[in-house]
């Protein structure tokens, strides 16, 4: 890590801390490093996985791309998690699951596309976004594009810490 998010001037001595694993993908570790005057800890997050969601930004999009084609969140959290797979569960739990990714990375979308000149204009969808930037991995690309505005948009996406806990 060359600086701390906290201090980007220097000068509070951040060192290796250790790791943590993740529970997706599995035998995945994420770096951590403590910054002794925030008293605070930071991850260093690998850009294709998801904050805070045990997922990759391939695997959200996947199910964003889902909704966006199909004609209701039934339908597409069927097509992502269907009742036959190795890890099934109910088309309730299923549709929540697709809920839970679907709104924030929405929102994000929505902040992106107008905050980024790149983007003006486009319609804050994952299929608009990959054909504007002529990119494969449309939240990939967004993650290091809006990289300025990821300690405000909600996770999975962005890096903002839950309030409140």
């Amino acid at each position: 890590m060359d600086q701390c998010p906290f201090h980007p001037g220097g000068g509070c001595g951040v060192l290796r801390h250790g790791s943590y694993p993740r529970v997706h993908p599995v035998g995945l570790r994420v770096a951590r490093f403590p910054c002794p005057i925030q008293g605070e800890t930071i991850s260093l997050l690998p850009a294709f996985l998801a904050s805070r969601v045990p997922a990759t930004l391939d695997e959200i999009e996947a199910a964003i791309e889902a909704v966006e084609a199909a004609p209701s969140i039934a339908v597409a959290a069927e097509t992502t998690r269907p009742a036959d797979a190795g890890r099934a569960v109910t088309s309730i739990s299923a549709a929540r699951w697709v809920r839970r990714r679907l709104h924030p990375v929405l929102a994000a979308l929505l902040a992106l596309v107008t905050l980024l000149p790149e983007l003006w204009g486009c319609s804050p969808t994952v299929a608009a976004i990959r054909l504007r930037l002529g990119q494969p991995r449309a939240l990939v690309a967004l993650r290091e594009l809006g990289r300025a505005y990821l300690h405000a948009l909600s996770p999975p996406l962005g890096l903002h810490a839950r309030v409140g806990r």
